[in-house]
């Protein structure tokens, strides 16, 4: 008997969902569990399961047609084998009508004028966009590969998506402590691995691309840059706006050095479509993506060499979190080499030697993570007028820049280079642009996070600073994660929490945690430093749930004043 293909219910709001294409024709051959559609809803996009094996028999809708939820929209089963008729698509419900390209309150315009041009789609770009046409603006925005930018593409989500698989490795290789029998050896299959990356990749972009169809935002695509104050110039074709943001971007930086070129070198780009584990891995810089790809590629079966030229890994950090990371990636079979200055990248028999100022390394592949810079093609023929610095587009608090019309997000102007600041850029740029006004972008406390096993977060003054800024002195109080009940019983007991508050009055100054859950906790902390909530009240006002994580939070803060509970008492000095 035929199986019937249905449009999905994929949560409790989803009343229909919009069909993008079929990847199956009728007659071919489906696999169970194997993709035959891609659709899209308000929410995202994603492609759908054949919940059986056969052939496709009949398709009753096509590319662009909206489908209420269990609606029959085919059937799959044995060549030759006759399927019910389909029920007529007028018994279905209207589709809602698209959302107009503007609000009634904002003047007609012709077909390429608006009030909103974005230069950029990745989150301070596709934000902006999003706000802009949500605050009444017809607006266009100009995405040279895939919306999402380096963050959805090739950062963020791909190296989270490794880093879970990486975990998972983790899990299976603790779980004979917790008296479960594995059996089997594991393995990595890379291409796999891959795979799921890219799957995870294609449905956020997706659901991105569906955000700004929904939102009546115009998308082009190809590379743009500005013509003049007003125009943006894409693929010989010319648009005029208002106003415009630009959200351009950063690439990875390529150290300057003899055998930089070697086949062998990769960035964080290339790394991540890689197929196969390098037996032997080395990595040039200590900070983020470098210290992220080194516990990826240790749980997959790499030696992994971390060189760095600072003395400390993810040296921007507080001093305890890098002491802690260190440990952690030397745990993990990485040899972490720090105060290394690298000369060149020489050839040995088709194999690259990273060459330091004290010692060579011979591996296999070179990940370059020194960092990145801002990427500036978009600025075109203003690039002489739009003010620059150390290769950064100049902001002032608004977003805008020397141009007055013109605002720049996210890393092009350098201020912070996280998606998250890019978010929060990206929002005020826009109801600035929309609305004339000079809402400042307040960007005091942005969290940074590493997302390693355990995860480490950090926000506020490091401890080093906050000394220097308070001569007078400062309160440190610290929580150890072994002594919490919820992260022994999850057998996560490395780590901790360390608040540092002013001596007068107890403002919490900076936050610092390692822990199972840390990219999560920090949430608390940047809420409360926000709201100007002392350790004080942390301690003695906030209830926490218990066991949870977040009791080590609370128990710091008390910890600052001397008071906590489940840590044996300082010793008096």
């Amino acid at each position: 008997m035929a199986t019937e293909l249905t449009m999905p219910k994929n949560d409790m709001d989803m009343e229909e969902g919009t069909i993008v294409k079929w990847l199956k024709n009728v007659g071919d051959k489906v696999e169970k569990g194997e993709m035959f559609m891609e659709i899209e809803t308000d929410k995202t996009s994603m492609e759908i399961e054949s919940p059986a094996a056969g052939v496709l028999l009949a398709q009753f809708y096509q590319g662009g047609d909206v489908v209420p939820v269990n609606t029959v929209m085919g059937y799959v089963g044995e060549a030759g084998e006759k399927v019910p008729e389909q029920a007529a698509k007028g018994d279905a419900p209207a589709a809602e009508e698209p959302k107009a390209e503007a609000a009634a309150s904002v003047a007609e315009k012709k077909e390429n004028e608006y009030d909103v041009a974005v230069i950029g789609g990745g989150p301070a770009g596709y934000v902006a966009a999003i706000r802009a046409a949500q605050l009444g603006g017809k607006v266009i925005i100009f995405e040279k590969d895939t919306v999402g930018g380096t963050c959805l593409n090739r950062g963020c989500i791909p190296t989270k998506t490794y880093l879970k698989t990486a975990e998972y490795i983790h899990h299976i290789e603790a779980a004979a402590s917790r008296g479960i029998v594995v059996n089997a050896e594991h393995s990595v299959d890379m291409p796999k691995v891959v795979a799921y990356k890219d799957k995870v990749v294609k449905q956020l972009t997706g659901g991105v691309g569906s955000l700004l169809k929904g939102n009546g935002v115009k998308l082009v695509s190809g590379e743009a840059s500005l013509e003049d104050a007003t125009t943006v110039a894409c693929d010989g074709k010319t648009y005029k706006a208002d106003k415009i943001i630009l959200c351009g971007g950063s690439k990875a930086i390529r150290i300057p050095i003899p055998g930089v070129d070697h086949k062998d070198v990769m960035t964080s780009d290339e790394i991540l479509a890689m197929t196969e584990v390098p037996e032997r891995l080395g990595i040039i810089g200590g900070g983020v993506i470098g210290c992220e790809m080194a516990s990826a590629f240790s749980a997959f079966g790499s030696k992994v060499t971390i060189v760095e030229a600072m003395d400390r890994v993810v040296s921007m950090l507080d001093k305890d979190i890098s002491a802690e990371v260190d440990k952690t990636l030397k745990k993990g079979g990485a040899s972490v080499n720090c105060g290394r200055k690298v000369l060149e990248i020489k050839d040995n028999g088709g194999h690259p030697v990273i060459v330091t100022d004290n010692g060579e390394f011979e591996v296999d592949k070179v990940l370059l993570s020194i960092g990145r810079a801002a990427d500036l093609g978009c600025l075109g023929k203003l690039a002489d007028q739009i003010k620059t610095e150390r290769g950064k587009i100049v902001v002032d608090d608004t977003m805008k820049t020397s141009v007055d019309n013109i605002y720049a997000c996210g890393d092009i102007n350098g201020r912070i280079m996280l998606a998250h600041s890019a978010f929060k850029m990206g929002e005020v740029a826009a109801e600035n642009a929309v609305k004339g006004t000079a809402v400042k972008c307040d960007l005091s406390y942005v969290p940074s996070c590493l997302y390693l096993s355990p995860e480490a977060a950090s926000v506020g003054l490091t401890e080093e600073k906050a000394k220097e800024a308070h001569p007078e002195g400062v309160r440190i109080g610290k929580f150890n994660m072994a002594a919490n009940g919820r992260s022994v019983a999850s057998g996560e007991t490395t780590g901790f929490i360390k608040v540092i508050a002013d001596n007068k009055y107890g403002q919490i100054l900076g936050v610092h945690m390692v822990g199972g859950v840390a990219s999560e906790m920090i949430a608390e902390a940047v809420a409360l430093m926000q709201m100007e909530i002392t350790v004080n009240e942390v301690a003695e006002s906030i209830i926490h749930a218990h066991p949870s994580y977040s009791e080590a939070f609370a128990e710091a803060c008390a910890d600052c004043l001397g008071m906590c509970i489940h840590q044996p008492p300082k010793k008096k000095k």
